[in-house]
Formats: C-alpha cells, sequence, structure tokens
C-alpha cells in the first residue's frame, strides 16, 4: 500500500517529510497552493539543497485538517 504518493517498503515507516509534489497529489491540492501558502506563511517548509523543497506531514495535517459534519447534518434537512 502507498503512504503519501510513495510505495510502501516493509518494515520501514512512514516518511516524515514530502516534497511539494508528494504532498500535492496526497491531499488534492495542486502545488501552485502549497506554494502560495508556504509564502503566506501558512505551511512551514524546509529547503533541502538549492532546490528542493520538502513539508512535514504534521505540518500539512495541521493546514489541511478534516471538517466536523455532525452537527451539520442535522440542519441541512
Amino acid at each position: 500500500m502507498a503512504a503519501y504518493g510513495i510505495p510502501a517498503v516493509w518494515g520501514q515507516p512512514a516518511p516524515e517529510w514530502l516534497s511539494l509534489q508528494q504532498a500535492a497529489l496526497a491531499y488534492g491540492v495542486s502545488v501552485d497552493t502549497l506554494r502560495r501558502r508556504i509564502a503566506a506563511g501558512k505551511l512551514p517548509a524546509s529547503r533541502f539543497g538549492e532546490r528542493l523543497i520538502r513539508v512535514r506531514v504534521e505540518d500539512l495535517d495541521r493546514l489541511f485538517r478534516p471538517i466536523p459534519i455532525g452537527r451539520w447534518s442535522s440542519r441541512r434537512r
């Protein structure tokens, strides 16, 4: 099973850092959206070398949190 767009390797933990392309695929957003969030200071990112940008999975989870729908579903009926 693949986690975050990365093939799973038996016995290996899920990655802590993702490339912008991997994060965009996993969270269903565009790379440009991630770049805008980084530029706005809403998504921390780190540069690994001159061109490689990586983001932490925990920061992505914090940014793209699920919307609770338990209360809303009863109102819309």
